[in-house]
């Protein structure tokens, strides 16, 4: 089957039109019926019940997933099975989210009277403003669309993608109100590449004890080199010869290139002449990323780590946050 490469083209960018105004037209709707159905599911006391068949069931189970990493308790009711007992989910305390583009999905009104029985309140999003479930809800958001992407013009793709990101706007807009912090999403999101740039600390992946390369100020530059060669962490703390905790500077593979280049003995010039003094610390209970970002910004690849009375406590490399999955 021969392929007709500018018409493939053609037609993905076509669809990418279409779906990028069907959210931009959302922005028509964001009045205060948006705001009333924040404020419902700000005040449930219960849990965000998303319901919705078909495509808009797929839909409804990421919105569900969306408003519980984000602060708001939700889960997935399929319409279909809460009439054969799921319907048994819902408390009184709840809230239902239902999703139709139709407003007249079957398997919806059937158990849109049992849910008005219980006295729980309806948001419904559809493309329907008159339809069966926008007449029942508390709030109803309309998010009808020109046309769809789908060039049959049957496929749910503009339409999806516009019940999608009304979704994406009420649970960010709750998640702001709530007063949501990036502690908050880190409990929520423990696992992956996610949860450790949000859970790890510094002290979960520093250097500690004998670990820390570190050399008395009075020392040679050759007896740093030795540490530094030793530890291989890219550089050795300069320490004060009476408390090995005293950190009273760094000297970095970046300090040693310098040092060379001034032609200096390594067996006759002492640290403390050729040391960064005034070094950038860490605190070992930051967040790793926020120690990556302290590296990025300031351009370096090592870190001393301290405690809250500035005494040595650890060292850190952008090695160990590469290898602890934070890059």
């Amino acid at each position: 089957m021969s392929v007709d490469k500018q018409k493939i083209i053609a037609l993905a960018l076509s669809v990418l039109e279409i779906e990028s105004k069907a959210i931009s037209d959302l922005t028509k709707i964001i009045d205060d019926k948006f705001v009333a159905a924040c404020e419902i599911l700000l005040q449930c006391e219960g849990r965000i019940v998303v319901t919705g068949m078909g495509k808009s069931g797929h839909i409804g189970r990421k919105v569900a997933a969306t408003l519980s990493s984000t602060g708001t308790p939700a889960l997935f009711l399929h319409p279909a099975e809460a009439s054969h007992g799921d319907l048994g989910m819902i408390t009184p305390k709840d809230v239902v989210f239902a999703l139709s583009n139709s407003g007249e999905t079957p398997e919806m009104l059937t158990i849109l009277p049992l849910i008005k029985r219980l006295g729980v309140k309806i948001i419904s999003l559809t493309g329907e403003p008159k339809s069966t479930l926008a007449k029942f809800s508390n709030v109803h958001l309309d998010i009808s669309v020109a046309q769809e992407a789908c060039p049959l013009g049957l496929a749910p793709t503009a339409s999806t993608t516009a019940m999608l990101a009304m979704g994406d706007a009420l649970a960010l807009a709750v998640l702001e109100t709530r007063g949501f912090t990036v502690k908050d999403f880190a409990n929520s999101h423990p696992g992956g590449r996610l949860g450790r740039r949000l859970l790890l600390k510094i002290e979960d992946v520093m250097h500690v004890n004998a670990a820390v390369p570190r050399v008395s100020e009075e020392a040679l530059l050759v007896d740093a080199l030795m540490e530094m060669t030793e530890k291989r962490l890219g550089f050795t703390a300069i320490v004060s010869p009476l408390d090995p905790k005293n950190l009273v500077g760094i000297f970095t593979d970046g300090d040693l290139r310098r040092t060379l280049n001034r032609g200096l003995d390594v067996h006759q010039t002492h640290i403390k002449t050729v040391m960064t003094k005034n070094c950038t610390t860490v605190s070992s209970n930051l967040l790793a990323a926020e120690a990556l970002s302290i590296m990025e910004k300031l351009k370096i690849l090592v870190l001393p780590v301290v405690d809250e009375e500035g005494a040595l406590v650890g060292a850190l490399n952008m090695h160990d946050l590469f290898k602890a999955g934070v890059l």
